[in-house]
């Protein structure tokens, strides 16, 4: 079973830095493309950053310049640099992932980790 499980949340004052860290276990061939979301209350969960296997990266216009999405696919891990931060970065953030689990199966599976709070303190 293929699990995402994030790490690194904290409760930070504002103008800190975090690196959150997701790595994916448990039958994955291959990762087309692997993000961080991220959810505040009462909000709808949005997009953070992501990073297909291919290169090139996207990310929301609100954390362009401070936030930096990286991968190793050797680790089949996904990571989040987080700079500057501000309060309104308050959120639970979910790793996401887009793979194949197996070398005969060209289906494409999305999966999603338990999520990693992040607070920022004013």
């Amino acid at each position: 079973q293929v699990q995402l499980v994030e790490s690194g949340g904290a409760l930070v004052e504002a103008g800190a830095s975090l690196t959150l860290s997701c790595a994916a276990s448990g039958g994955v061939f291959s990762i087309n493309a692997m993000g961080w979301y991220r959810q505040a209350p009462e909000k709808q969960r949005e997009l953070v950053a992501t990073i297909p296997s291919g290169g090139g990266t996207v990310y929301a216009d609100s954390v362009k310049g401070r936030f930096t999405i990286s991968r190793d696919n050797a680790k089949n891990a996904v990571y989040l640099q987080m700079n500057n931060l501000k309060p309104e970065d308050t959120a639970v953030y979910y790793c996401h992932a887009r793979l194949r689990r197996r070398v005969w199966d060209a289906k494409e599976y999305e999966y999603w980790g338990r999520g990693t709070q992040v607070t920022v303190s004013s």
